[in-house]
């Protein structure tokens, strides 16, 4: 059983400054995060500030291993209206460029609108759509020297069911592109069981969040139902060699974060020894 790197997204400190977060992290023993792209916590769109946060990465030797693209309602790569889709590629082209600068490896977005259910008559109209502003973030993407990688949702939003991405993955221009596995999202949609063996040629990065089966609830790993042993297995089973990123629930208390990200971390490192080689 691999020794995974265990990091930690900087959304559960969201409401911190992003540096701050940073050094709080650097103290608790975490090296490897992925940037949350929330404006009060890094604005993507101040240049200084992300180079600014560039420099500390470097000075604390932390590795910015993946950024997450900003999401919102009116944030649609799918939407019909081609003035919304437009304007949805052009905020995701900024945070691209802050994510080039910061360093990081993988560019998290989510395939799809944070609304609920699409009207079937509206899904292959706006699949495609997705698909044709996807093949130009894919695009700016390769030129800034980051990888694209696209995140399930959950079951009652576009791109919850893994049918879905693996439809978008087959109708893009280029095989450059990879997932996010969200266990949290998984477990939700009925696909944990399954989803790491449909996705494996497509596996490159991983959030790693627990619940209680009816809420995305973003517990730590072992707080909740998540069978993590059977998980980790298939991980192994499919050669999945990337970092386990924690997205984690925020508390007003910096310190209680802490403690639940140590507490994720050590379950997922004590099941990997548990199961062994």
């Amino acid at each position: 059983m691999p020794d995974w790197a265990v990091g930690l997204s900087t959304g559960c400190l969201s409401r911190m400054s992003f540096i701050d977060a940073l050094e709080l992290l650097r103290r608790n023993g975490f090296e490897i995060v992925e940037v949350c792209s929330l404006p009060q916590h890094l604005d993507y769109h101040d240049e200084g500030a992300v180079e600014r946060a560039a420099r500390r990465l470097q000075e604390l030797h932390m590795e910015p291993y993946s950024f997450h693209a900003p999401f919102a309602p009116d944030l649609d790569i799918t939407s019909l209206d081609e003035d919304q889709r437009m304007g949805a590629f052009q905020e995701i082209c900024i945070a691209a460029q802050a994510a080039a600068t910061l360093g990081v490896k993988y560019f998290v977005i989510h395939p799809g609108p944070e609304t609920g259910e699409i009207p079937r008559s509206e899904r292959l109209e706006r699949m495609q759509h997705g698909v044709e502003v996807l093949n130009r973030v894919v695009e700016s993407c390769a030129e800034l020297g980051i990888q694209l990688v696209l995140e399930n949702m959950l079951p009652h939003l576009f791109s919850g069911p893994v049918r879905d991405l693996l439809w978008l993955l087959g109708a893009l221009d280029t095989d450059e592109v990879g997932i996010c596995l969200d266990t949290g999202h998984a477990q939700l949609t009925g696909d944990l069981d399954t989803v790491v063996h449909k996705l494996s040629g497509h596996l490159w990065t991983l959030h790693a969040s627990d619940n209680r089966g009816e809420h995305d609830d973003h517990l730590p790993p072992g707080d909740g139902i998540l069978d993590w042993e059977r998980l980790l297995r298939q991980l192994d089973g499919v050669w999945y060699r990337g970092a386990i990123i924690l997205e984690i629930a925020g508390f007003e208390d910096p310190e209680e974060v802490m403690r639940a990200a140590h507490r994720g971390r050590r379950h997922i490192r004590s099941v990997a020894r548990r199961l062994g080689p």
